[in-house]
């Protein structure tokens, strides 16, 4: 209900007041979701805002931009500190499922993006970002790919290590309707020096094959 609420009041008020603080929406955009926490662990607690960049189409394939901004509380009022055009998928770019855009939370000081989406074949990951260094990097990449009956692939990456841990399942339908694991492949490697911030998370695509089985991991957040 969190979402459908806010979208209503957005519609209403040019202003949307949160916490006793100001928060100027830009001309033509829409809250899709917000989340308060402390990023840059000064003890003050900063706003994340996930918007739509214009009005959605009546077209059910036209999906619209969305923007990722970052906001710092300055004398009671909203600044914009952080934005990005990259860190999210548009909002009809969840193929079959719609919209792709499941959640932001703050956790720890460390920013999680959720999306998913597709249709037979399904998707989803997490994006995690921390502030260090003067940017939001990356740190954390989990994905899950896969179609029931078919096979099942994981994926965690931890950036900050070079840590990934690949997992593999394939599964079968029997004919009382359960599902059967019949094998797993479990990868387990190291790829250091990737470095991505929020900004240009998509700016490029990144690919890693793994070294036992050859899989490949794709980092960026295209859903073509």
């Amino acid at each position: 209900m969190r979402r459908p609420i806010l979208l209503l009041f957005i519609l209403l008020l040019s202003t949307h007041i949160l916490s006793g603080q100001s928060l100027v929406i830009p001309q033509n955009y829409t809250v899709v979701d917000t989340v308060k926490g402390d990023l840059d662990k000064d003890g003050i607690a900063e706003l994340v805002v996930a918007y739509n960049t214009q009005p959605e189409s009546k077209d059910i394939f036209e999906s619209v931009l969305r923007e990722l901004v970052i906001y710092k509380n300055e004398s009671g009022k909203w600044s914009v500190w952080r934005k990005s055009q990259q860190a999210l998928y548009g909002s009809k770019d969840g193929g079959m499922m719609g919209d792709p855009f499941e959640k932001i939370e703050i956790k720890n000081g460390i920013l999680l993006i959720s999306q998913n989406g597709g249709s037979t074949w399904k998707w989803g990951h997490t994006d995690k970002y921390r502030y260090q260094e003067g940017e939001f990097y990356l740190i954390g990449y989990s994905s899950d790919y896969g179609k029931i009956c078919e096979h099942w692939t994981t994926v965690d990456y931890n950036l900050a290590t070079g840590r990934i841990a690949l997992k593999k399942e394939f599964e079968r339908c029997e004919k009382d309707d359960k599902l059967k694991t019949y094998k797993t492949e479990n990868e387990i490697f190291i790829k250091k020096g990737v470095k991505i911030t929020i900004e240009k998370r998509s700016e490029k695509e990144i690919k890693i094959v793994t070294p036992k089985y050859g899989y490949e991991i794709y980092l960026t957040t295209s859903s073509d």
